[in-house]
């Protein structure tokens, strides 16, 4: 008897669905310091508002540089647990998988840095003396402005090491082929956000972030097929010996 095909063993599913449940967690920290408290306390467009909502829920404010921190520790295991999954189907763009998803980090941490200096100017009593209020709330702006910028470049790493993930789903054959189609379609949407929207066409920003951002949710079925399925497990055919 010969077997059609090999199939993935055990830990490869444990190692699956590892990477899974790390995509979800460090996917669910980054939405509440990336979407909900910049939504929350930030208006883009008045520093007077948006330095009285810091302020006011500076534990909010806090627990958003707290959930970066998280998102993007918890990210760098998510990369190196897919490289154990996908090296054996090629070493070589698993490896360029962790290398382009690695490059955000530093860019990442610098932006934190940028929402505690913000942070700072608007809590630091002795700043208060040496400084008038308007001045102290314009820049700390500049600063979350800087955060927001920083979100952009980070983005197009984001986007960019989903092309060797994607490439490596779709020959992996143990899982659907039209998941790694989608990872690179939603590489897509991160690169518009990121370069086309804010860079090249900002007076249309509303409209093409919206847009941009819909096609991004095309990672989403991937971290749902690791966290359940783990891996597809081929069926053995068998042929009279």
């Amino acid at each position: 008897m010969q077997p059609s095909s090999v199939v993935p063993s055990q830990p490869d599913k444990r190692t699956a669905r590892l990477a899974g449940f790390l995509y979800l967690a460090s996917s669910l920290a980054g939405v509440i310091g990336l979407v909900y408290v910049p939504s929350t306390l930030i208006l883009r467009e008045d520093a007077t508002a948006t330095a009285s909502h810091i302020i006011a829920s500076q534990p909010l404010f806090r627990l958003g540089l707290a959930s970066e921190l998280i998102s993007m520790t918890m990210f760098i295991f998510v990369a190196l647990t897919l490289y154990r999954l996908f090296k054996g189907v090629n070493e070589g763009l698993a490896s360029s998988m962790v290398i382009l998803y690695l490059l955000s980090v530093p860019i990442l941490l610098l932006n934190v840095l940028n929402g505690t200096a913000a942070l700072r100017i608007l809590t630091d009593t002795h700043l208060a003396t040496v400084f008038d209020k308007a001045q102290l709330e314009a820049l700390a702006f500049v600063f979350i402005r800087l955060h927001a910028q920083g979100l952009d470049i980070a983005q197009i790493f984001w986007g960019i090491w989903l092309i060797p993930f994607g490439i490596l789903v779709y020959r992996s054959g143990f899982i659907p082929r039209v998941l790694g189609v989608l990872l690179i379609i939603a590489c897509f949407g991160y690169l518009a956000d990121s370069i086309l929207v804010t860079l090249l066409l900002p007076q249309y920003e509303h409209v093409l972030s919206q847009i941009a951002r819909i096609v991004t949710l095309c990672e989403l079925p991937i971290i749902f097929w690791l966290l359940i399925w783990g891996v597809k497990t081929p069926r053995r055919e068998h042929t009279p010996a």
